[in-house]
């Protein structure tokens, strides 16, 4: 088989490298250690950034790419990497418009967040999660590939990288295990395993650079361990900035389970459109749209005064233009509507003082009244006790790593020296430096594609100039001396003969293939095949799904059908704990919010389908 450039990690970053990789002619092989692609990209819940976009220009948005290079500079404070943001802002256009015009994707909701001098957050009218519908439209596409050209594409799930091989100073491919078993893929590397939030490992590099944040909750799913990190360090990369880990102030406390390890983010959209922060006196005690390690710090300030909860509360503008999110996150049990009064109630704060709290928040939003915060930007206003509101308790948590492998512009990992390595890349969170100390809302998924199709620019290249250097001036004298002879009644079998090659015509070797006939020339390509889809006739009462409502027996109803989620709640994209507020309910409204009625079909196993729901049709199309 050619040669090809393997991509480890299948999040958006890994994603966006793979395609760039392909679009430029190269082939492809991408490893994910998990059973599904995505990562944690798909949890992404505001937007993806970017400065001059044909979006921008059309809603007269007066913002330039020296504007969002300058405010993230800002935000990189003292590990500024001007380099690294010169890249991911002045690329930041081109990036979101890729995405659009590639993978025709709507991309044209642009918000503010905390930290940037204008709104350049670009989502789509959709209503998904831009992280959810940006990453599945990229995974959807290479799986498309994979099974149309298995010869140039290939995807191995379950496939866990445990080491990058190296002679000399080149990358010279990887060492995976799958089912148990070691195997070997030559090629240039890239890697894209993202952060290490969620590294409660037994070398844990949270414990080792911030024992401080061990303690708190993540945002991230499971497999966030800094596999890629360790790795790479191992063969003397050089990992910068590693205690730059960084604490999001808006984590969504489940009231079932407070303590819960694991916490859904809130958007910071929701600020963005208008929600405030109040403690437990009703009050505001910070600049709600300001960087993401002070508004923690100020939460944490709170918590030291004895002022917690703290809960982040919308009013109805702001609910009503973030209704998907409201729903969203209403569905799951972690937000709650409600009005003013009861508002009042359930802090403890009593009218009074809660309506006082918004007239002076109304004053200062006017510039009646300066605000001691010198909060600068105010959206869907006013904020009016007689209103109803969406209102979540709140606090900080573990979101994503700052610090990691260092690279240089072109994407080359760089080892103790500052010197690149040959053939080996790294892009995504991974990466180390992008985002300084402190990384702006919204530039996580711009971080993912500026540096994914960079660092596929760079690795097609490269394999482009070795294919060239290996072949030398013969190459196409080479080329001149194949001819292939395809016998009509032998399908699939192709006859090459090699001329002046220092054997008789008679002797030359014949290569039987079966790619002429479609099939993938190699094991290593396992795209997800079409599988039969049938609901058994059996028919259940949501009062019998009800009842299985645990981790140890875990039932669903989605659209008319039942699912038994017990064994499979672990292989869920979003991670095990999306579906515990789920048990023994229809879920059918927050399924529809999040994903397309295919992804059951393809991805679900058949033989856990327990039947359908008695009195209802099946509204799932497959």
């Amino acid at each position: 088989m050619p040669e090809r450039v393997i991509v480890v990690g299948a999040g958006l970053s890994g994603l966006s490298a793979a395609h760039t990789i392909y679009l430029a002619g190269g082939n492809v092989v991408v490893l994910d250690k998990n059973s599904f692609m995505g990562g944690n990209s798909t949890k992404a819940t505001s937007g993806i950034n970017g400065a001059l976009t044909r979006t921008q220009v059309d809603l007269n948005i007066g913002d330039s790419v020296k504007q969002f290079y300058d405010d993230t500079l800002k935000s990189a404070r003292d590990k500024a990497r001007p380099d690294l943001i010169k890249v991911l802002t002045y690329k930041s256009a081109a990036a979101v418009e890729w995405l659009q015009d590639e993978f025709n994707l709507d991309l044209t909701l642009v918000s503010r967040l905390g930290g940037h001098s204008q709104p350049r957050t670009h989502r789509g009218h959709d209503a998904k999660f831009p992280g959810m519908a940006i990453t599945y439209a990229l995974m959807e596409r290479y799986e498309q590939l994979s099974e149309k050209e298995p010869e140039r594409v290939q995807l191995i799930k379950k496939a866990r990288v445990v080491e990058v091989l190296k002679e000399g100073n080149q990358a010279v491919g990887v060492v995976y295990e799958i089912d148990g078993q070691k195997q070997t893929v030559h090629g240039p590397v890239v890697l894209a395993t993202g952060g290490y939030a969620a590294d409660f490992t037994s070398d844990s590099l949270l414990k080792k650079h911030r024992p401080d944040v061990y303690d708190l909750a993540t945002t991230n799913g499971q497999h966030a361990t800094g596999d890629g990190q360790k790795m790479l360090m191992a063969i003397g990369a050089n990992g910068i900035d590693m205690d730059k880990v960084q604490v999001h102030p808006t984590g969504l406390i489940d009231p079932k389970d407070p303590g819960s390890k694991w916490k859904f983010l809130a958007a910071e959209a929701l600020r963005g459109e208008g929600g405030i922060l109040l403690n437990k006196k009703g009050e505001r005690f910070c600049d709600d749209l300001g960087h993401r390690d002070y508004v923690s710090g100020m939460m944490f300030k709170e918590k030291d005064k004895g002022n917690w909860p703290i809960r982040l509360v919308l009013n109805s503008k702001a609910s009503n233009i973030l209704d998907f999110h409201t729903r969203h996150y209403s569905g799951r049990g972690l937000m709650k509507k409600m009005s003013g009064k009861e508002l009042a109630k359930e802090i403890g704060c009593g009218e009074s003082a809660l309506s006082a709290s918004f007239s002076n928040y109304n004053d200062i939003a006017d510039g009646k009244v300066k605000d001691e915060w010198n909060k600068k930007f105010f959206h869907n206003l006013p904020f009016n006790i007689n209103d109803t509101f969406h209102v979540a308790l709140m606090e900080p948590v573990l979101h994503f790593t700052m610090g990691g492998i260092e690279i240089d512009d072109k994407a080359h990992v760089l080892n103790g020296e500052h010197s690149p390595f040959d053939g080996l890349f790294a892009c995504g969170e991974l990466a180390g430096g992008v985002h300084g100390a402190n990384r702006l809302g919204g530039s996580s998924l711009l971080g993912c594609v500026v540096y994914g199709r960079v660092a596929g620019e760079s690795a097609a290249k490269y394999l482009f100039q070795r294919t060239l250097q290996q072949g030398g001036g013969a190459a196409a004298s080479r080329l001149g001396q194949i001819s292939l002879h395809i016998d009509p009644s032998q399908p699939g079998k192709i006859s090459v003969e090699w001329a002046n090659s220092g054997a008789s015509s008679g002797s030359a070797p014949q290569v039987s293939t079966a790619a002429a006939a479609g099939s993938a020339p190699s094991s290593e390509s396992k795209p997800n095949a079409p599988k039969p889809f049938k609901v058994p006739e059996t028919e259940i009462t949501l009062e019998e799904v009800a009842k299985h409502n645990t981790k140890d027996d875990m039932w669903v109803a989605v659209k008319g059908i039942v699912m038994d989620l017990t064994t499979w709640v672990n292989e869920h994209p979003g991670g095990p704990q999306a579906l515990f507020s789920h048990m023994g309910r229809d879920c059918s409204e927050e399924f529809e919010m999040l994903h397309d009625d295919e992804v059951i079909p393809k991805y679900f196993p058949v033989d856990l389908i327990k039947g359908r729901v008695k009195g209802q049709e099946i509204t799932l199309e497959y």
